[in-house]
């Protein structure tokens, strides 16, 4: 068998063991079992089982795959082959892994290991000078701490080494926090076989991140997307998960979900970590509504795990649903969306500002030369060049 075979070969023996024993929980499932002996060898079937939530007939089942692939041997407990040790670090992305430090994060995720200080020291400038909020597309940063849990949580649920991740919208920097956690987690990111892909239709932060890529070495490819279009075909099911903070109405909401979807691979378990704000429970309603007809489930709720930067009409913080795939997910988006999708299109307002200085009448408006009342500080008063304002006015359009 030549090289390419072989290599053709080893990546499809999680699949081959999903086929023969038919896991609903999904491919994820049986790597996680591997990689359970990866982090301790000798450990017992009865604990396995317990780890990853599964019958203990299943793990058996799945065991015994893994030991006529040559994978694992069973010895005083499970335990890894020379081939199967091979398979992890090589195929799986585990080579040069600092592995001291990804036990302490699984062990402890919120802790503030010194690592995680390190990583958010190096973070802090880089965050500071990112691009402000474009509110017109719903934009509202996440604070540093908040991208670098989000990071986190990619890790805790296995998704960091070795995956294909995706950023549905990335005004946060989440994959420049996942790229710093990675560089801390290798050292030599040649050795690292994660990819991170963002997706914007903000061309200053495709700008932004790409710099600070080139800078920083990370794995970390930008490309421009207006998700009303659709995906191109070589972007889809090609990605193990991905993050997404979409625009706080319902039809923005939807619509990128769904193109995330359109881009995970197929097959059961694939996370999509959801940031949003906290809705009322009708709004809640329809949102899972959405779910469901996607076939997703929703696997937990962290209720105020994001702090964004003066979001004051989301009081500051929003929760994270992780969701996972189902065998039959699928997305239910025509091909182009031509509806309004962010919440001044939704809800148009034209409001009337006073200069301070000068007394000048100013409209902001979507349909005026001002969109929004940042964007008239910042090119301040067309008179006498006062940058501050006050609201006299406010109608819907």
């Amino acid at each position: 068998m030549n090289n390419v075979n072989k290599n053709e070969a080893a990546r499809n023996y999680l699949n081959q063991i999903n086929e023969n024993v038919s896991v609903e929980e999904g491919i994820k499932a049986i790597e996680n079992i591997l990689l359970n002996v990866y982090f301790k060898e000798g450990i017992s079937n009865k604990e396995l089982a317990r780890n990853n939530v599964l019958p203990i007939p299943i793990v058996t089942a799945i065991k015994k795959e893994f030991i006529k692939c040559g994978l694992l041997l069973q010895d005083s407990g499970v335990r890894l082959t020379p081939k199967g040790k091979d398979y992890i670090e090589g195929e799986l992305g585990f080579n040069g892994l600092n592995q001291n430090l990804y036990n302490k994060l699984l062990l402890d995720p919120w802790k503030e290991w010194e690592e995680i200080l390190e990583i958010k020291k190096l973070l802090s400038e880089i965050f500071v000078n990112r691009p402000p909020a474009d509110v017109t597309i719903d934009q509202s940063k996440c604070t540093l701490d908040t991208a670098v849990r989000r990071a986190i949580l990619c890790l805790k649920h296995s998704e960091l080494i070795g995956k294909k991740i995706l950023c549905v919208g990335d005004d946060d920097l989440v994959s420049v926090a996942l790229g710093f956690l990675l560089k801390k987690l290798f050292g030599d990111m040649s050795l690292c076989k994660t990819k991170i892909h963002v997706m914007d239709i903000d061309k200053r932060i495709l700008v932004y991140i790409s710099n600070v890529t080139k800078e920083e070495g990370l794995p970390i490819n930008c490309e421009y997307k207006d998700f009303r279009q659709p995906l191109p075909k070589d972007s889809k099911a090609q990605f193990d998960c991905f993050f997404t903070d979409p625009p706080y109405t319902l039809q923005g909401m939807n619509l990128f979900l769904s193109r995330g979807v359109e881009a995970l691979k197929s097959g059961s378990g694939h996370p999509i970590f959801l940031s949003y704000a906290h809705k009322s429970p009708n709004f809640d309603l329809d949102m899972q509504k959405n779910f469901m007809k996607k076939n997703l489930v929703v696997s937990e709720i962290l209720n105020t795990f994001n702090t964004y930067e003066g979001a004051g009409i989301i009081g500051n913080i929003g929760q994270m649903i992780i969701l996972k795939t189902t065998s039959t997910s699928k997305t239910s988006m025509e091909t182009f969306h031509t509806g309004p999708i962010y919440t001044g299109e939704l809800n148009k307002t034209l409001r009337s500002y006073s200069c301070k200085e000068c007394g000048e009448i100013i409209k902001v408006g979507i349909l005026e030369k001002f969109k929004t009342i940042e964007e008239l500080k910042g090119k301040g008063c067309s008179k006498c060049q006062s940058q501050t304002f006050q609201l006299i006015e406010k109608n819907r359009v």
